[in-house]
């Protein structure tokens, strides 16, 4: 395919009748670039406390808590994915339910980025169930949170 020259593609706009060029212009402000994001979105009325999980280049990582409040999104790792799973655990402060599972992580009440995931308790973290996202070969991903399993009932 042969690409055209500035001054052709010159000529061509000049050619072009105002209200189809002004449309081209519209449409080249409204594209939107291709994303590639980790986002979660709180599909529920309810304010809601995330906290992640994954593994970078040496050794698992959590970091929390994001809070986000009701029917909003978050990013929770911008750019393009360089893992595959990813591990979210989330806690419903209204409702009191969570969303968890069976991969155990740490966390701690207050904000915080975590290195390693072995002997929680003991290096005075909190032991935590996390749920798993498998992004395939995906660069982006978006996970909904709707409403939350009651604690004590399991999670999801």
């Amino acid at each position: 395919m042969r690409r055209l020259s500035g001054s052709i593609i010159h000529r061509l706009l000049a050619g072009m009748p105002a209200s189809a060029l002004a449309a081209l212009l519209a449409l080249a402000v409204f594209v939107d670039p291709a994303r590639a994001d980790l986002r979660l979105c709180n599909k529920t009325e309810s304010q809601v406390g995330v906290a992640i999980g994954y593994k970078d280049k040496t050794d698992w990582v959590t970091e929390g808590w994001w809070n986000l409040s009701p029917n909003s999104c978050e990013t929770l790792v911008p750019g393009a994915l360089v893992s595959r799973y990813y591990y979210i655990y989330a806690v419903d402060y209204d409702q009191f339910g969570e969303w968890g599972g069976r991969a155990y992580m740490c966390t701690r009440e207050k904000e915080f980025t975590i290195r390693g995931i072995e002997d929680c308790v003991a290096r005075g973290y909190e032991r935590t169930g996390f749920f798993e996202i498998d992004t395939g070969e995906q660069s982006n991903w978006t996970v909904q949170l709707t409403e939350p399993v009651q604690q004590g009932t399991g999670g999801r």
